[in-house]
């Protein structure tokens, strides 16, 4: 696991209540993350998740992935939780206007002490969000403790890739995207063993230098205005963006960052 020092959830929650929340919206949709709709569905498919089951977010932002879910994969209810107040609040209010609020519910909190009762939740969901969670086996062992034996841990997250990062590539890519910390996937697996669970796939899914490329053709191609009032029309900072997203589609297509996917089972 790759770690950088003066990077906390203070960082992350600054950089979510500010612009670099909506550049994420604006570059990935509501879904903030690889492969959005399909992504989160390929999920749910292949880890049951579905009719009257109740599940817990962790990491939960916007709250999109619990819609996703109550849309589409009919779980009975999903209860989110985030530390960053404004896209807690932006999630209720799109809940609301869903018609949905009934069914999800937000909690304000930090994700490795969530407050909510062990073995309550039929499954622990997770979409390229636990990256920015400094303590990788504390939230791993908070996802296992909140959910029931016999549930579910399902979640995809940004990783190191296979060809793994130089030190040099890893302190710019993590300083660049808020992560003081960068699990690999042997490193996930090991956790979850580690926290009682049986890991049913541990693997990348191949997706994120295609949607990176995706994100680098939009900035070019189609939302450049629209960036650009999100950063005040400062044409030097669109340049940084741009150059940054170059570089970790480098990264990914050279194998040494991934999206992972990973579903195991408490036992």
């Amino acid at each position: 696991m790759k770690s950088i020092e003066d990077i906390g959830l203070d960082d992350v929650t600054a950089a979510y209540n500010g612009l670099e929340g909506d550049i994420s919206e604006l570059l990935m949709g509501e879904q903030i993350h690889i492969g959005g709709f399909k992504s989160s569905m390929d999920l749910a498919e292949r880890a049951g998740i579905g009719a009257g089951m109740r599940g817990v977010d962790l990491c939960c932002c916007n709250g999109a992935g619990m819609r996703f879910l109550v849309h589409f994969r009919n779980v009975a209810s999903m209860t989110g939780v985030d530390a960053t107040e404004r896209v807690v609040n932006r999630g209720r209010k799109r809940c609301q206007e869903e018609g949905i609020e009934d069914r999800v519910r937000f909690i304000l909190a930090d994700v490795t002490k969530s407050g909510l009762p062990s073995g309550s939740a039929d499954f622990v969901w997770g979409e390229d969000a636990w990256c920015y969670v400094v303590d990788k086996p504390k939230l791993i062992a908070e996802a296992a403790r909140v959910v029931r034996r016999g549930g579910t841990i399902a979640f995809t997250d940004w990783v190191e890739g296979s060809a793994g990062l130089s030190d040099a590539e890893a302190d710019r890519f993590m300083r660049w995207m808020k992560f003081a910390t960068l699990q690999d996937i042997p490193g996930y697996a090991t956790l979850l063993k580690e926290s009682g669970c049986t890991v049913l796939e541990a693997e990348d899914t191949g997706r994120f230098a295609e949607h990176n490329d995706l994100s680098l053709k939009m900035i070019d191609m189609q939302i450049t205005f629209d960036l650009l009032r999100i950063i005040s029309f400062n044409l030097d900072v669109l340049q940084l963006i741009r150059g940054e997203f170059a570089f970790m589609g480098d990264l990914a297509h050279a194998g040494k960052i991934a999206q992972g996917r990973f579903i195991a089972r408490r036992e």
